[in-house]
């Protein structure tokens, strides 16, 4: 197939959706098909455009086989709507037009969505295209900007919901990260088909091996990290998050010097959360900047406990981190304070702590426990690693992706070859 891929947030970013869709890719065109990345120049989560990419409108590149067009967008920083809806707009405009004068017959598009608008980009250059037209939702909007308190308007939140249902309905395709989107779009378009494609990890690079093997000595000694027993977060620093609560249990952890808690990354809240941080003059917390996904392996196993917190909400649910899923790829006791999937997933692999979200008494408690217990922290860990090898390993869930991209036909053309394989 000829396939298209539309998405806001591509590498050399960080993030959950620039590493699953960069794995997706290249695992299609290495299994044959022709793939082109329409993309925006890099610039999360930081809000600026890379050096190297400024200063243009377009750029082509080439990634393992997959053609990369990236354009310009407005690139902003700020936690305030309408910038931020300026800027998904900047790009939907510019992907439209790149989409329409820099690529050629496709025999599906597929787009990451949010952000919204790119989704009726999306819609139009497949029907320019004659093409098919698949939705990857990797979070419901605009509820969960509603949700966060980011948008207000009723006029917009009415727009933004009747352009959300017209893409479902327009959209040959459907999938949905989680069990809580999927039932919320299906619940929304009865007898449309919607697939659950959970994000994973790629098991060949996060291993048994990264953690407590050396492979994040390096790190340790960059950040000066060696002597303590590390908790970290490696992520985003947004509104969904809830950091604070890791700050509050900071306090809570000061009267052990040599647990040190590590934050890694960058966003919306970085500066408010240092300022919060030294205001009460913590020293067992340590900020430190965003790292390329390449080396997401080395800051792992620099970890002896990893965090994947979110703010207390009903919406969050429906919402499994992509962190989740590497932290226990790489063998790494996690202490999670995500209600809905995410608990169920800690709770069935044994991977390590469920703590209620927003409580910074729990989220010290369960630190002090796997502190005070090597022997434990290594059984979570291989738990863990065993659970997301068998379940979420990205190979599989990009093979699933593939045959629901397939037509018909040839879908069950390929099951007959699989039939008599057999």
């Amino acid at each position: 197939m000829r396939i298209l891929l539309l998405s806001q947030f591509y590498p050399p970013e960080t993030g959950a959706a620039q590493n699953r869709l960069s794995y997706l890719a290249r695992w299609l065109a290495s299994a044959g098909h022709t793939v082109t990345v329409l993309t925006a120049f890099p610039n999360y989560p930081v809000g600026r455009i890379y050096e190297g990419y400024r200063g243009r409108l377009l750029m082509e590149d080439d990634d393992r086989g997959v053609r990369i067009i990236r354009t310009w967008l407005y690139a902003t920083k700020s936690k305030g709507f309408l910038r931020r809806v300026f800027s998904y707009c900047s790009f939907s405009t510019l992907a439209l037009l790149a989409g329409i004068i820099k690529v050629g017959r496709q025999d599906v598009v597929i787009v990451e969505s949010p952000p919204l608008p790119l989704g009726l980009t999306g819609f139009l250059i497949s029907r320019l295209k004659r093409a098919r037209f698949a939705l990857n939702i990797s979070d419901l909007w605009p509820e969960s900007a509603v949700a966060l308190g980011v948008l207000e308007n009723r006029r917009l939140i009415q727009v933004a919901t009747r352009l959300e249902e017209f893409l479902y309905r327009k959209a040959d395709v459907i999938t949905g990260q989680t069990k809580g989107i999927v039932a919320s779009i299906r619940s929304r378009c009865v007898g449309k088909s919607v697939t659950l494609i959970p994000n994973g990890v790629d098991t060949a690079v996060f291993t048994t091996e990264t953690h407590g093997s050396g492979v994040g000595q390096g790190i340790r000694e960059s950040f000066d990290l060696n002597g303590h027993f590390v908790v970290g977060y490696a992520g985003l620093f947004g509104l969904a998050q809830g950091l604070d609560t890791v700050i509050d249990s900071a306090k809570l952890l000061a009267a052990f010097p040599d647990i040190l808690i590590a934050l890694i990354g960058d966003g919306p809240e970085t500066a408010r959360l240092k300022e919060l941080a030294q205001a009460v003059g913590l020293r067992n917390i340590r900020f430190y900047p965003a790292q390329p996904a390449a080396w997401m392996p080395q800051v792992l196993g620099a970890f002896d406990v990893a965090l994947v917190p979110l703010k207390r909400h009903a919406l969050f649910k429906g919402a499994i981190p992509s962190k989740l899923f590497e932290a226990m790829g790489a063998a790494l006791p996690v202490i999670c304070s995500v209600d809905g999937e995410a608990r169920e997933i800690i709770e069935k692999s044994r991977g390590g702590f469920f703590v209620e979200p927003e409580n910074s008494n729990s989220m010290a408690q369960a630190v002090l426990e796997l502190y005070r217990d090597p022997g434990l922290r290594k059984s979570l860990g291989e738990n863990g690693r065993r659970y997301v090898a068998d379940h979420y390993s990205r190979s599989k869930t990009a093979k699933q992706f593939e045959d629901l991209l397939l037509p018909a036909g040839s879908r069950e053309q390929a099951a007959q070859v699989a039939r008599a394989g057999a």
